[in-house]
């Protein structure tokens, strides 16, 4: 294996597979908002989905900032979460416990998001990259606003719909 690899490589790396995500993240969405029991969900979800096509254009302004073609990587991570909320949307369909378990789905996006999106701020500041940085970090408060909201909606209420049925 090639011992020249930088940190450079490495965000462009991440850079490609965070791009992927979100381009996945934008087509599940829309069947988490029509599958919600509640019409507080639904908005959440579709909410998120606009902030997300912001994102996606964040990251292809990062990569334009490299010089780069914005370009996907499969993130095998982002596909299993995803493919845990659809296991979850038909299991639960119709029931109560649909909305909690769509938050949670939702949430486990949320989660892996601020982890990916605080590392590669992280790494574009190391790297002297401060406009990306700035970008990242947009993104990165959005997604923590999105998991705040969606742990509001569980409390709430998707949790003690679940529960009382």
């Amino acid at each position: 294996m090639a011992s020249n690899k930088t940190l450079d490589d490495l965000f462009y790396e991440e850079l490609k597979d965070m791009y992927y995500a979100e381009r996945q993240i934008l087509k599940a969405l829309p069947k988490m908002a029509r599958g919600a029991e509640s019409e507080e969900a639904r908005k959440a979800f579709e909410k998120h989905r606009e902030q997300t096509e912001g994102h996606v254009e964040r990251l292809q302004k990062v990569f334009e900032m490299m010089g780069k073609r914005a370009r996907a990587k499969t993130c095998e991570a982002m596909d299993g979460i995803i493919d845990e909320g659809e296991e979850i949307m038909d299991a639960f369909k119709g029931t109560p416990a649909l909305d909690a378990g769509l938050i949670a789905s939702a949430q486990a996006v949320e989660h892996y998001e601020i982890a990916r999106y605080g590392t590669l701020k992280r790494w574009a500041q190391v790297l002297g990259m401060q406009e990306a940085a700035k970008l990242l970090d947009q993104t990165l408060s959005e997604e923590i606003e999105t998991d705040q909201l969606l742990t509001k909606i569980a409390d709430q209420s998707a949790n003690r719909h679940a529960q009382a049925a």
